[in-house]
């Protein structure tokens, strides 16, 4: 494989449950080593659909080509396990493919699901129930079960949308250092355009009526964009940071009125 080749791609892909409505529709996307693409759209766009399809989880309706990969770990939401599982023992699961059928993991599997724990800042809790512990580290545990598969692309929904300010850092920080110091490809799906510009080389923007916006975050993310994509104004704010230019997007909500016209 050439080092600019995608770890994963689709070539106009569509999706449609009912063939009348389109999820999206001749879709092109591709997923490189090190890099890590922002998927944006409001409720019911079909984020989460097309990370099932780049999962391998869901055909898509049509494609022209779709090259996807075996190594390719799928962060859900939220745990939804039936059972009061020890953290080590959901991460263990991320190596179901690499354990023979009928057949116990062994040390090996064991050192990664340790490793990956390590990786994400969750080794001390290994040994803790999975019902015990807060969404924030919930959800770096079920990272940590995606590394353990050695995956070499990570696709994850919503991982920051229950999380307060600190460990939504803390997740977004450790995607970074995952696609810089593994050269892991990540997608993830976001409400957030702050999140995009934080971490993301590409951004995909799920556009009404099924069209979409892919490229680079610099290109995609603009004010006009996002006010197409969300149906309200959305102001870019300059600031300096460090010595730093950046930039942040603040939504311009609907203000409710003075408080002398309020009803008592």
């Amino acid at each position: 494989m050439r080092i600019d080749e995608p770890l994963l791609d689709i070539e106009a892909a569509s999706q449609s449950y009912d063939g009348r409505r389109w999820q999206f529709r001749n879709l092109d996307l591709s997923l490189k080593a090190g890099e890590i693409t922002a998927i944006l759209g409001p409720n019911g766009r079909g984020k989460s659909t097309l990370l099932r399809v780049l999962a391998g989880l869901l055909p898509p309706t049509t494609c022209r080509r779709l090259n996807l990969n075996p190594r390719t770990g799928f962060v859900s939401q939220a745990y939804a396990g039936s059972f009061p599982y020890t953290v080590l023992d959901v991460v263990l699961m991320g190596r179901a493919r690499h354990v023979a059928l009928f057949q116990m993991p062994g040390k090996t599997d064991v050192d990664k699901a340790m490793t990956a724990l390590e990786a994400t800042g969750m080794a001390d809790y290994a040994k803790r129930s999975i019902d015990a512990l807060s969404g924030g580290e919930r959800q770096l545990v079920l990272i940590a079960r995606a590394l353990a598969g050695d995956n070499a692309v990570l696709l994850l929904d919503e991982p920051a949308s229950a999380l307060d300010l600190r460990n939504q850092d803390i997740v977004l920080t450790l995607l970074g250092e995952l696609a810089d110091r593994h050269r892991i490809a990540i997608a993830f799906t976001t409400h957030q355009p702050n999140h995009a510009t934080t971490i993301a080389d590409n951004v995909l923007l799920m556009l009404e009526g099924a069209e979409t916006l892919w490229g680079q975050t610099r290109d995609v993310l603009s004010e006009s964009n996002l006010e197409a994509l969300y149906g309200l104004p959305i102001l870019s704010l300059p600031f300096d940071r460090a010595g730093e230019g950046q930039s942040a997007f603040v939504p311009l909500y609907r203000q409710r009125g003075n408080r002398e016209n309020a009803h008592d």
